[in-house]
């Protein structure tokens, strides 16, 4: 209902937004005519009033104290405008867009939007904890770009390594058990099964070692959050990234970060047909497999790893 009722009012977004931009040329264009026709009258008002005042000191002063706050202001501004410049056109240069402090409401319907608008057709990369936030849950920043997509590569957390357990252990939320994290993991496990019916190209690989950074490649454009050793990654800022024709930029690092996260052979793929992690080497070549038998957490039963074979 969610996804139904944005794109329901999408359109009206995107209408009031081009109307906007239209509005502010007409007042732009109506204050420069008024500024001209008030000038005249603004200078005769303004040599009255000086005729007045030049032989009084005291307002003089006043006038010289305004007059110097007023410089003051407009030098402080002109050096601050100075420095914002020099550091946009280096977060430009790095490849850095936008910054979503992660409680500002609006900024996670922008981060949506944006993820909407770049995924029709395209490979989505995704490093990720569990999944859920990303995939499973209604409300969550990939739930409708992964119906558009054309496939998806995705690292998750093995459940069952000591790191995952390690850090579920450290976060300060008593509701987020070890339980619970596998419970996400399953689900997300269970989606990107659907995904794979429906003919899109799915592959995910579990990794044992814990979540460094949560991200997510769409094209050009890659949003990145930090995990936190204490703290939920959904209480992190996010940043939004570009590449650039340059390729010095923090997009190219982090793609290249996925790249050779991905190759590691140590990191199995997860047989999304018959549950099972699929070892290879350095050719490609598969030397073993593993059973990954996952049970609802309804049944009120233990997840479990099976013996290699």
């Amino acid at each position: 209902m969610f996804h139904a009722w944005r794109s329901l009012i999408q359109p009206i977004q995107t209408f009031f937004r081009e109307t906007a931009g239209g509005f502010y040329h007409v007042v732009v264009i109506a204050l420069s005519a008024g500024i001209a026709l008030l000038l005249p009258t603004g200078a005769r008002q303004f040599l009255s009033f000086w005729s007045r005042i030049e032989q009084d000191k005291l307002s003089l002063i006043l006038i010289e104290m305004i007059v110097a706050v007023l410089l003051i202001g407009c030098f402080s501004y002109v050096r601050r405008s100075r420095r914002d410049r020099v550091l946009a056109k280096a977060a430009a240069g790095a490849g850095l867009i936008s910054f979503f402090p992660s409680h500002e409401p609006r900024a996670h319907r922008h981060i949506a939007r944006l993820k909407e608008e770049n995924t029709t057709g395209r490979t989505i990369m995704v490093i990720g904890s569990s999944g859920y936030s990303s995939f499973v849950d209604q409300v969550g920043d990939l739930s409708s770009v992964l119906e558009t997509c054309l496939g998806a590569k995705i690292l998750l957390v093995n459940p069952y390594s000591q790191e995952a357990t390690t850090r579920i252990a450290a976060i300060d939320n008593t509701e987020y058990t070890l339980r619970a994290f596998r419970e996400e993991v399953r689900q997300s496990i269970a989606l990107l099964k659907r995904l794979r019916a429906m003919g899109k190209t799915v592959k995910l690989k579990l990794y044992a070692d814990a979540p460094l950074v949560k991200m997510i490649i769409l094209g050009d454009y890659l949003w990145l959050q930090h995990y936190h050793a204490e703290l939920d990654v959904r209480t992190m800022p996010e940043y939004l990234l570009r590449h650039n024709r340059q390729h010095h930029g923090l997009y190219s690092l982090y793609a290249h970060y996925f790249a050779q996260r991905w190759q590691r052979v140590e990191i199995p793929e997860y047989d999304l047909d018959n549950d099972e992690l699929v070892y290879r080497n350095s050719a490609g070549i598969e030397t073993r497999r593993e059973r990954f038998e996952i049970v609802s957490a309804d049944e009120g039963q233990l997840y479990q790893v099976a013996g290699s074979r």
